[in-house]
């Protein structure tokens, strides 16, 4: 271990992220962060509106049950990803890691459009969800440290928000994609996982805009650099001038790594209370957005008679929700806290499913209202998604910041996720709606209960800097 790791550091680092007013410097994170998760949406919903085409396929001829299969595989991937990536990302830094996982997404995803088979597509699906497992545990990790503390709550939402501009984007793709009229569905599909691979190129220059993390480099000895880049942003602010007065400081013993030993202590021991409740938020919203949107589209084919290449449409106003929702609501998690907000946003998305699974078992439903209904739901669902990755990144230590956010985004994904779209595709595959209905009742009751739990032992977080709502691991008096 080099003498630098080895050091102590005393800086005012955070406290001066903390104070800096919003500036063009926080919007180009937003947008580079941002990008990833709309490329993400891109993705996922590309994966979902062409399942009427892949089944429909001469090549692949899917069946629903396979459909479920890819959807779990693609969600397997990401859980592993992220716990891999997550581990070097608080080993090696953010920044680096951005590189790594971007580039396994857009690779596994360009393959993706030459697959032959079942196990050929599953496998690409698989790689894919491990370089996007990997990207969860890096960006929110930085949104937390380079976002002010007053304002970390909304423009964490808006950012795991902007998911649903891709979504919206590849539901406006499938539509032309999978339109017979235009070009063969056979090659439409293909050509969506190109171009998505293709686009994501954007990522890499938007990426190397963004400095490391500046509260990384002063726990692992490099306060010299972590102090030119605070300097650097300051200084591209316009009419900003630090305050004569001295801000509070922290004193930090710097380590090259945390013992997987000690950030297993930490989590499950010290903050066992938090670790309860972000595992009960992960899982539950994992459960609830994973099955019903990997099989949106075959509800609306098997249920509602809608044509493969008309998904698309039903898609965008979902996505328009689902986007609306943290956009809206964000700024609340800021202001009336994260308790009270998260609570909200969980048993109002529990209700509302219970209600609109039960008027689609009886027959009351249209294409168009069950559109409308999902619509309203995930408003305050998507919400509610967003603030799961926010509890689990911003309360715990800053050294195990991003394995906190790759172990439960991996358990709570693991749980809920991975079998959801699995269980969701051969519910389907029955072809009753009763059958259909318990899927629904059984994630909105997963929903209710992380409500309870987030409002019992929730973390008041909101405008409180990082270091006082956790304090670091290696922070000395």
């Amino acid at each position: 271990m080099s003498h630098a790791v080895e050091q102590v550091v005393e800086t005012d680092i955070p406290a001066r992220l903390d104070r800096l007013p919003w500036s063009r410097f926080h919007t180009l994170v937003v947008a580079a962060l941002g990008i990833t998760w709309i490329f993400d949406g891109l993705e996922v919903t590309l994966a979902g509106a062409l399942a009427g085409a892949l089944r429909e396929s001469p090549v692949l001829q899917f069946s629903s049950t396979d459909i479920g299969i890819v959807g779990s595989a693609y969600l397997a991937g990401a859980v592993i990803g992220a716990l891999f990536f997550g581990w070097l990302t608080d080993r090696f830094g953010r920044k680096k890691l951005f590189f790594i996982t971007v580039a396994v997404y857009l690779v596994a995803t360009g393959a993706t459009a030459f697959t032959w088979n079942l196990w050929t597509f599953a496998l690409c699906r698989f790689l894919t969800g491990a370089g996007i497992g990997g990207e969860y545990a890096a960006i929110n990790s930085t949104i937390q440290e380079l976002i002010p503390a007053r304002v970390r709550g909304w423009t964490d939402l808006v950012i795991n928000g902007s998911f649903w501009i891709g979504a919206a984007i590849g539901a406006a793709g499938s539509i032309v994609l999978l339109n017979p009229n235009v070009i063969d569905p056979e090659t439409g599909w293909r050509l969506a996982f190109l171009i998505g691979g293709g686009l994501g190129l954007i990522i890499f220059f938007m990426r190397m805009w963004l400095p490391e993390s500046p509260r990384w480099l002063m726990t692992h000895g490099r306060a010299a650099e972590a102090e030119h880049i605070v300097a650097g942003i300051e200084a591209r602010i316009p009419g900003y001038v630090r305050p004569a007065e001295p801000l509070p400081r922290i004193r930090l013993q710097s380590r090259s790594h945390t013992p997987l030993i000690e950030a297993a202590r930490t989590l499950f021991v010290v903050h066992r209370n938090r670790a309860g409740v972000g595992l009960t938020l992960m899982a539950a919203q994992a459960f609830f957005y994973n099955a019903i949107f990997f099989t949106y589209a075959l509800v609306l084919t098997d249920f509602f008679g809608i044509a493969a290449h008309q998904v698309g449409w039903y898609i965008l106003p979902f996505a328009a929700g689902n986007f609306l929702g943290p956009v809206l609501l964000g700024r609340l998690f800021d202001t009336v806290g994260r308790r009270p907000m998260i609570f909200f946003t969980y048993l109002v998305s529990g209700l509302l499913l219970a209600v609109t699974g039960w008027l689609f078992m009886k027959g009351y439903l249209t294409a168009t209202s069950q559109t409308v209904a999902w619509m309203i739901i995930f408003f305050f669902a998507s919400a509610a998604a967003s603030s799961a990755y926010l509890t689990v990144s911003e309360t715990f230590p800053l050294e195990i910041r991003a394995l906190a956010i790759a172990i439960f985004y991996a358990i709570g994904t693991g749980i809920g996720g991975v079998a959801g779209p699995l269980v969701f595709g051969m519910l389907i595959e029955t072809g009753s709606r009763p059958t259909v209905f318990m899927g629904y009742a059984f994630a909105a009751g997963l929903m209710i209960a992380a409500a309870v739990v987030a409002l019992r032992y929730g973390v008041a977080a909101e405008r409180k800097p990082l270091e006082q709502v956790a304090r670091p691991l290696a922070s000395i008096d």
